[in-house]
């Protein structure tokens, strides 16, 4: 089953949502317009206005009041992912060209810091306080995250706990955020508040770990983008830690790192084929079960309905991902 498939009924409003996320980016730059609107074009699971949705239907659901978080919080996304290209360097995203590599790094970091403008311009709509500044703050973190991920590149002597402060941080949060403020906007009890922003963050901490996983394990076709491109750039994902624990494996992807400049996707083949052979893709699948096991116990604390075996649905969904 596809994952559009397990919220279908939601598709009217998404429907409405895709044509005002399309309308909050347009400008009258043109350079700005056709920048903003290339990655929205290219598709992508809008996963983070479903959560939106879903949370809204456990209280006083108003689309209005929907779509102005629904919104923004892909447009944060979106904007995260334009600036996520140039710091990697990236050439292609969702199959297509990257901002950054159609026009340059110059234009990409503005067309990121326009959409975050308009992202924030958009929630003003929603007159409540404390939903902008749980908004806020998961943008500071968010950016936090991608500072240490930064910082964390190419060091093969990081943990466990560092890996997981970070995806915390770069995605956990945003998908939390998501839930709580569809909830929020739909004033539903402080319990089931706190319910869905719980679920949505152990929801996001298993999918940025299947993410982290399918990077070597799917193929560039489903992926959209070169298999191992995460190991390429630096980045020490969960895999590649359980693979650490082997001193003859950190020692030769340490001598990669050490000689950045000549690191190519051919030298990286030998580590990709011991990651995808050593047990540490089983180990980190299982990581990401104890964190959908938790999201479902999560949702024992809301009413049983529609929308409480959707969430369940998508949950199940992620643990099974495999593009």
């Amino acid at each position: 089953m596809k994952l559009a498939m397990i919220y279908s009924f939601l598709k009217q409003d998404l429907s409405k949502i895709e044509d005002a996320v399309n309308e909050t980016i347009q400008s009258e730059n043109p350079v700005l317009r056709e920048a903003s609107s290339q990655l929205l074009q290219a598709g992508g699971k809008r996963i983070r206005p479903v959560f939106v949705l879903l949370a809204g239907k456990f209280g006083d659901y108003d689309i209005e009041r929907m779509k102005a978080v629904a919104v923004s919080l892909e447009l944060i996304h979106t904007a995260s992912l334009v600036h996520d290209d140039v710091i990697d360097e990236a050439k292609m995203r969702r199959g297509e060209p990257t901002i950054k590599s159609r026009w340059d790094n110059r234009i990409a970091m503005y067309t990121g810091d326009y959409i975050f403008a308009r992202s924030l311009e958009n929630l003003s709509k929603l007159e409540n306080p404390k939903a902008h500044q749980i908004l806020a703050k998961t943008m500071v973190e968010l950016c936090l995250g991608e500072i240490e991920q930064i910082k964390d590149k190419y060091d093969v002597d990081q943990n466990l706990r560092t890996y997981l402060r970070r995806i915390k941080r770069k995605t956990a949060l945003l998908i939390a955020a998501s839930c709580r403020l569809g909830a929020i906007a739909s004033k539903v009890s402080e319990e089931e508040e706190k319910a869905l922003f719980k679920y949505g963050y152990y929801v996001g901490m298993s999918y940025q770990i299947i993410d982290d996983v399918l990077d070597f394990t799917a193929s560039e076709e489903e992926l959209g983008k070169p298999a191992g491109g995460d190991l390429l750039q630096g980045n020490i994902t969960l895999p590649v830690l359980y693979s650490l624990t082997d001193k003859g494996f950190k020692r030769e992807l340490a001598e990669l790192f050490s000689n950045q400049e000549t690191l190519t996707p051919e030298k990286l083949k030998p580590i990709i084929q011991q990651i995808q052979s050593n047990g540490s893709i089983e180990k980190s699948l299982e990581v990401s079960d104890l964190y959908l096991k938790k999201a479902y116990k999560a949702l024992d604390r809301l009413p049983a309905s529609r929308p409480k075996q959707t969430l369940k649905g998508i949950a199940k969904y992620i643990g099974k991902r495999r593009a």
